[in-house]
């Protein structure tokens, strides 16, 4: 059985978890908490050197890390990852868009305004710009899904699953969708998937670090 090291709260996690639902593979859930540095101890640092979370044991003493590289491991041969050439590389294309133009923004916003104490007092001149570039990343995904329902292969992917991880929550860190209509259905379309779990949810059963 696999086991996943994550933080409730993360959207990089959630992402994760939420594949791991709707795919309906059984794992062992580790709780770790970064703010607490557990992510930071040698022996967690000897199975993911970077220090992040998440990270997929895969296989006794055998660890898979980075969110988007554990959805197309997890998926892999199921239709949440296209087989098809060029539907594989339109997948991609916005699993990397996701790191690159959304999490950064998005992801940071979250992270330092939720859950940071005083995390907007700290990073007050780093938010006008996590806000400007989020709403260009949002407006880059409106023009898509005005055209498309999905982002990759005409169908649900784990390219949706990796952009909803925190555009699902930008309204709750001052990001306005009102002007997203296609954006706001899209997230509708999401939440309506089969086996779909909200980032609050746990499996029944789950260790805590430490």
């Amino acid at each position: 059985m696999y086991t996943l090291y994550s933080m409730q709260r993360s959207g990089n996690c959630y992402k994760v978890r939420l594949a791991l639902a709707q795919l309906r593979i059984p794992y062992e859930l580790v709780e770790i908490d970064i703010l607490k540095g557990e992510s930071r101890t040698p022996e967690f640092l000897a199975k993911n050197p970077s220090g992040h979370v998440p990270l997929l044991e895969v296989e006794p003493n055998r660890y898979l890390p980075e969110s988007n590289a554990i959805l197309w491991y997890l998926a892999g041969g199921t239709p949440l990852a296209p087989d098809d050439r060029i539907h594989r590389a339109e997948a991609l294309r916005w699993m990397f868009f996701e790191q690159h133009s959304l999490e950064p923004n998005l992801g940071a916003a979250w992270f330092w305004l939720t859950l940071v104490k005083g995390g907007r007092d700290l990073q007050v001149h780093a938010l006008e710009d996590w806000m400007e570039q989020g709403y260009r990343a949002l407006t880059v995904m409106e023009n898509h899904v005005r055209r498309f329902p999905f982002f990759a292969a005409d169908h649900y992917t784990i390219a949706d699953i990796a952009l909803y991880g925190y555009t699902h929550i930008a309204h709750e860190i001052g990001f306005d969708l009102t002007g997203f209509p296609a954006v706001r259905a899209w997230l509708k379309r999401i939440a309506e998937q089969p086996d779909h779990v909200p980032m609050e949810w746990q499996p029944a059963r789950m260790a805590i670090a430490g």
